[in-house]
């Protein structure tokens, strides 16, 4: 298991490149639920998103340990894709990044235009199969999205960031897909502030970290999830992070509608663009602090802000912002 140190030297050999995202709050939020919500802004990330941090981290460790592979493959359907592809521009080193036929438009595009070739494939399946085949060149190095260790480091740093500069943080929140961010959320925010809390969320439609976090064995899901939330349509979580994810003090499962409430409600509060597995942890946040008799001091891992057209018309197809948020949803 990881330890603080590892997210620490994760967050020096980044700093040279990427953004220190700020924290930001909404004050009628903080008003309507009584307990302050901070939010750290990574969909001000480079790339938009979070990834940036693991992608990063993984090739320059890399590099440090005196590796040079001549190429380096990738697996995602988003976001790790353009980390990938802009880490590895960063270290002039060519990238090819596999993606499943249905990947945002926008992803694809912006991955592509960091310079990495892009393989587009039927399924999810077939994306894993042609990664795994392609790194058995010795002269390929594969960064997989969350089931690894340098990934999960550099994920932490965002948490790591948030908890240092805030004081008596009482529970952190992050989205869970393949579960590196939550991972390395954890292995920082128990470091920097072992009373912390750490919850994660993932879609109710796309719920097997949930399903095997109940089951105590990992769980995959049987076809390709319906959730607006793109960013955690994972198959499974991994073997590395389905281990942190049992130390978790608690996990959430949101349903549709509650993802694009907290989707249209924090882009209008904090005027941003979120994307919906960032906003589903609101209704992780809500859930637990029905369960609290005092006021409460939240980070919220704001993960990325990567939104297509047809995204975008999903979610503003009703009205949500008819109901004010508050403890009663």
């Amino acid at each position: 298991m990881m330890t603080l140190d590892s997210i620490k030297q994760a967050q020096q050999r980044i700093a040279p490149y990427i953004n220190k995202t700020p924290i930001v709050q909404s004050s009628l939020l903080n008003d309507w639920l009584g307990h302050r919500i901070y939010f750290k802004a990574e969909c001000l990330q480079k790339i938009g998103a979070f990834k940036a941090r693991g992608g990063c981290n993984a090739v320059a460790h890399l590099l440090e340990q005196g590796k040079q592979p001549k190429r380096i493959v990738a697996n995602s359907s988003g976001n790790h894709a353009q980390a990938i592809a802009w880490a590895a521009r960063q270290f002039n080193i060519p990238a090819t990044i596999y993606m499943p036929s249905n990947v945002s438009k926008v992803k694809a595009q912006a991955t592509a235009s960091y310079g990495a070739d892009i393989e587009l494939l039927p399924t999810r399946d077939a994306v894993d199969t042609a990664v795994q085949n392609a790194a058995e060149d010795p002269d390929v190095y594969w960064i997989p999205p969350y089931n690894h260790n340098d990934v999960i480091a550099g994920q932490g740093t965002a948490a790591f960031e948030a908890v240092n500069e805030l004081n008596n943080v009482d529970a952190v929140f992050a989205p869970c897909g393949g579960g590196g961010l939550i991972s390395g959320s954890y292995i920082a925010t128990k470091g920097l502030s072992p009373h912390t809390r750490v919850f994660g969320v993932e879609p109710l439609n796309a719920n097997d970290a949930a399903e095997s976090l109940r089951s105590g064995t990992i769980q995959s899901l049987k076809s390709a999830p319906d959730t607006l939330a793109d960013g955690a349509r994972t198959p499974s979580v991994g073997s590395i992070t389905f281990e942190y994810l049992k130390q978790l003090d608690g996990f959430y499962e949101a349903d549709e509608a509650s993802i694009i409430y907290w989707t249209q409600w924090l882009t209008h509060l904090l005027k941003l663009t979120i994307e919906p597995t960032s906003a589903m942890t609101m209704f992780g946040v809500v859930e637990w602090l029905k369960t609290q008799s005092s006021a409460k001091e939240v980070v919220v891992i704001l993960t990325g802000g990567n939104l297509d057209a047809d995204s975008r018309r999903k979610l503003w197809q009703q009205d949500a912002l008819t109901q004010l948020p508050s403890l009663n949803l």
